[in-house]
């Protein structure tokens, strides 16, 4: 029962008893205390690991929602319009062109002409002229089929032959995910996952493999030490028996440098059905597996304009967005999983759905009253200062996506919600200013995962172009922090575990190069990240896990 004794240049601890410390001590991977050397060399016996003594101390970033598949998706072709770093550092270059984006995917097709093309992170928004179509990328393959993932993750476009293997080339289809072209026949997008998913699991491009694979889980795991994430909210898994029994073997591999929470999508089974796996599911839990969740999706994407909105609509005039699920179905979760004690987490980016959200738990609630139910919106994008009101006297907590301001935020002022909206979105001052328990994402992949970066977004709330999106609705860089540690910890019902340095809590840092309270706002962004401890064990972002035993850097002291 050995105590280590990590000094360092600062630890930031989010404990407003004690928020500065000089060193931090661990035992059995839990926080023995924090203070100076001195007075935590008092605990007895320990060794003193110098490793961190000229990094900063943070408490490990929690992500309150991303997805696994961030990891399985660099095996297929990216196309974005932002550079993008993979796991393992490469710098993969923006795509800014459709034909630039068309000229990668023959690259891709001539390396392997007999198999599907598959590419991620498109966004159409970002390009100038006509959507793409089936016609586009007929010209990449005729044969096979060419599958964009666009960066919603929410909408997809393919060619002739992904059409055809989908069961879509045909006329007279009348369907909201199915704009069809001048010919009468799909013009190859295929909206809302009803449309999307025969032509993508068709094309190798399955939910099964998005959801939960056990290479990709791993991929993922090292994206997060390089960002200094130590717990990772999986949201929307179909969690089967199969995949469970998988993310127990991986996550409880010894090297395994991550907490998952996992959380069931309603997705091929009714409401109570959905409930009652969740209340199955928790008692399969360990320390590095969280599952007793559910997710379910409101509505679609602001920039995929699948998101429902209220009056006025598209700033663009496209039609109003796509419902995923009936409200009568979602009333019956929601009192269910309040009567169950299951945290449910609600997608809604447009204000009509996060509206219906909350028409919803309001019912729910008068059904089967609960206190402290943690219960979640998910992005909730557009939220007005009532509907904040209304989060806080329903006891919810809401996650905004704050990477929003910078990849999009240029594109919804202009085009699709007009200046007056788009300064409102993603509001965590409303959120403080109402008393609504508030986190801030990345959704990764649709944007990269790199909770400093989601701090600096939420702070400076510059777009791309360098436009401050409502600067009433900047926040301090401490209130950033919190959100991407206790805040969204909380909301993850594990804020008694994790979020903060204090004694009792598990031992999961973030190791920074530089300090964030330290630094200009503006540069936040930039912090390099030296690894991260979770649970005790040490994870160097540039080199494989360490072997157990003492490391480099430390020597055996006993007082």
């Amino acid at each position: 029962m050995k105590t280590t004794l990590y000094p360092a240049r600062k630890v930031i601890t989010m404990n407003p008893n004690r928020p500065l410390a000089d060193c931090v001590a661990v035992r059995d991977g839990r926080i023995l205390g924090t203070g100076s050397l001195e007075e935590l060399a008092r605990w007895g016996e320990h060794r003193v690991d110098t490793r961190f003594q000229h990094q900063v101390l943070m408490p490990g970033f929690v992500e309150g929602h991303c997805h696994l598949s961030q990891g399985a998706l660099w095996r297929f072709v990216y196309v974005g319009p932002h550079d993008r770093v993979d796991p393992n550092g490469q710098t993969w270059p923006a795509v800014t062109t459709l034909a630039a984006v068309v000229a990668r995917l023959k690259t891709a097709h001539d390396s392997a002409p007999h198999l599907p093309v598959v590419a991620w992170g498109f966004d159409p928004l970002s390009m100038q002229g006509p959507r793409c179509s089936r016609h586009d990328l007929d010209t990449v393959s005729d044969q096979q089929a060419v599958v964009l993932m666009h960066a919603s993750l929410h909408v997809i476009t393919t060619n002739t032959p992904g059409l055809r293997v989908g069961g879509y080339l045909r006329a007279g289809i009348d369907h909201p995910g199915l704009p069809l072209g001048p010919d009468g026949l799909p013009a190859g997008e295929l909206r809302g996952p009803d449309a999307m998913w025969p032509v993508a699991e068709a094309a190798g491009l399955s939910r099964g493999l998005l959801a939960a694979d056990e290479d990709g889980i791993g991929v993922f795991a090292r994206l997060c030490v390089r960002t200094g994430v130590t717990t990772a909210a999986d949201l929307s898994n179909p969690l089967t028996d199969e995949i469970v029994a998988m993310m127990r073997r991986v996550t409880g591999a010894p090297d395994f440098p991550l907490r998952v929470v996992s959380m069931q999508r309603m997705a091929g089974q009714g409401p109570v059905e959905t409930v009652a796996n969740a209340v199955r599911l928790k008692d399969l839990s360990s320390d590095r597996l969280r599952l007793g969740f559910v997710k379910v999706v409101v509505d679609g994407s602001i920039q995929g304009l699948t998101a429902r909105v209220q009056w006025p609509g598209y700033f663009n005039g496209a039609d109003n967005g796509l419902w995923y699920v009936a409200p009568e179905q979602l009333c019956t979760l929601l009192s269910h999983a309040l009567g169950s004690k299951v945290p449910v987490h609600l997608h809604t980016n447009g204000d009509e759905a996060t509206e219906l959200a909350l028409d919803c738990m309001q019912a729910a609630l008068s059904e089967s009253p609960a206190f402290d139910h943690r219960c979640t919106l998910q992005h909730a994008q557009m939220s007005t200062p009532a509907q904040f009101l209304r989060m806080r006297s329903l006891g919810l907590c809401v996650n905004l996506f704050a990477n929003h301001l910078y990849y999009w935020g240029d594109v919804h002022y202009a085009r699709t919600l007009g200046p007056e909206r788009a300064e409102r979105m993603n509001a965590c001052a409303s959120a403080i200013d109402a008393g609504v328990p508030f986190a801030i994402h990345s959704d990764a992949p649709v944007t990269p995962l790199a909770p400093l970066f989601t701090a600096w977004c939420a702070v400076n709330r510059r777009t791309a172009a360098g436009r401050v999106l409502g600067a009433a609705q900047c926040i301090g860089v401490g209130q950033a922090l919190h959100a991407i540690t206790l805040g969204a910890a909380y909301t993850l019902g594990l804020d008694a575990e994790i979020g903060s340095i204090e004694a009792g809590k598990r031992a999961d840092f973030a190791v920074l190069n530089d300090d964030p309270l330290d630094c200009p706002p503006e540069a936040l962004k930039d912090i390099g990240v030296w690894g991260v401890v979770q649970g005790g064990r040490v994870f160097p972002a540039d080199r494989p896990p360490p072997a157990a035993g003492p490391q480099d850097g430390t020597r055996d002291i006993h007082s």
